[in-house]
């Protein structure tokens, strides 16, 4: 976990609703953590707000980053139009952190009698990559 004044060159965050990007959720245990993600925001952006929370999810580990989008006005000119190119550019507002899924229950919450959809097999899935 990163806090919002420890990410360099961060901006603030505005009460606008931003938009969602989700990435890397194709498996079927990843549309349902999707869909999951994206209740927890209503469903009307704010665009005006140009900010992005995005969501990549990458080996079993989901990254969450919170960013806006700012347009610069560049110093090239276009040779067809003669206008100044527009340039885009992220800027990160923070925090940044990393969470891992360990179960997945199916109905409400309930540790005991619960039905577990899908939980983290500790030997079997942490496996590491290099061979």
């Amino acid at each position: 976990y990163i806090p919002s004044t420890d990410v360099p060159n961060n901006g603030s965050a505005t009460n606008h609703v931003p938009e969602l990007n989700l990435h890397g959720f194709t498996t079927r245990l990843g549309h349902r953590a999707g869909r999951f993600l994206g209740s927890l925001f209503p469903h009307n952006a704010q665009f005006q707000g140009r900010q992005v929370a995005t969501f990549h999810n990458q080996r079993d580990f989901i990254f969450v980053r919170h960013h806006r989008y700012i347009f610069e006005e560049g110093k090239d000119t276009s040779k067809e139009t003669k206008e100044k190119k527009t340039k885009a550019r992220l800027q990160e507002l923070g925090p940044r952190f990393t969470i891992k899924m360990r179960w997945l229950q199916e109905g409400t919450f309930d540790t005991q009698f619960g039905e577990y959809e899908w939980f983290h097999k500790r030997k079997e899935m942490d496996t590491t990559r290099r061979k």
